[in-house]
C-alpha cells in the first residue's frame, strides 16, 4: 500500500486529489495539509511513502517544505504538483529534493503512474517542462558521443531528439507526420536499445551525449 500525503493550499484541489486517489487500489491518502508547515508536521506524524506537494503557498511554501522534509528524511519521496512551469519553480523544486515535477492538469492515469513510479525510485517530469529542466541539469556536461545511440535507426534518433525538447507523443507525431501509436512504438524501442526504464532517463542520455539536435 502506497501511503500518500497531499499538500495544497486550496481545499478543492486537496479534496479532488483525495477523491481521485481513493478509487485506486494500492494507494491510501493518509493526510491532507493546507500549507508547507503543516506538511512537515504531518509527514513526521504519518511517515507517508510519498508527498504530493504544491509549490506556491503562503507562509512555508512547497519548496521550503520539501527541503525541510528531505533534510531530516533523505529517502523521502516528494512529487511536486503545481500549476507553474516557470524555470525558477522547476529548478528550485528539484534542487530542494523533489523526485519529480508534474503540472496539475496531468491526466489521472499519468498521475497515478507517476505516484507508483516515484515510490519505486523513478523520476517523472511533465513533458512541458522536461526540456528546460534537463537542459539545465545537463549544463556543461554534454559529451558528443554517437556510439551511445549506434543501435538507433535514423527515425528513432529523430524521435529521441524531440523527446529531449520536452515534446509528448502527440506533438512528436505531428512534427514527424507519424501516428501517435507509431511514436509510442518508437519510444519503446528507444528505451530498450538505450537500456533505460523511462523517457526521462532516455532524455538525460540524449542531452548528455549531444543527441538532442538543434
Amino acid at each position: 500500500m502506497i501511503r500518500v500525503l497531499i499538500c495544497d493550499d486550496q481545499d478543492v484541489v486537496r479534496e479532488g486529489l483525495r477523491t481521485i486517489l481513493s478509487t485506486v487500489a494500492g494507494i491510501e491518502v493518509v493526510a491532507l495539509a493546507e500549507d508547507g508547515a503543516r506538511a512537515v508536521e504531518l509527514f513526521e506524524r504519518h511517515k507517508p511513502d510519498m508527498v504530493l506537494m504544491d509549490l506556491n503557498m503562503p507562509g512555508v511554501n512547497g519548496i521550503q517544505a520539501t527541503r525541510q522534509i528531505r533534510a531530516k528524511h533523505p529517502d523521502a519521496r516528494v512529487l511536486a504538483l503545481t500549476t507553474y512551469d516557470a524555470d525558477e519553480w522547476v529548478f528550485d523544486a528539484i534542487r530542494a529534493g523533489a523526485a519529480g515535477y508534474l503540472l496539475k492538469d496531468t491526466p489521472r492515469a499519468d498521475l497515478i503512474k507517476a505516484i507508483e513510479g516515484t515510490v519505486n525510485g523513478q523520476t517523472f517530469v511533465d513533458p512541458g517542462v522536461a526540456g528546460k529542466l534537463l537542459t539545465h541539469v545537463a549544463g556543461k556536461t554534454v559529451v558528443h558521443d554517437t556510439t551511445v545511440a549506434a543501435d538507433l535507426s535514423p527515425r528513432e534518433r529523430d524521435v529521441l531528439s524531440h523527446l529531449a525538447r520536452g515534446l509528448n507523443n502527440g506533438e512528436i507525431a505531428e512534427r514527424l507526420f507519424l501516428s501517435e501509436g507509431t511514436v509510442r512504438n518508437y519510444v519503446s524501442s528507444i528505451l530498450a536499445k538505450l537500456g533505460v526504464a523511462d523517457r526521462t532517463q532516455a532524455v538525460v542520455i540524449a542531452l548528455r551525449h549531444g543527441l538532442a539536435g538543434e
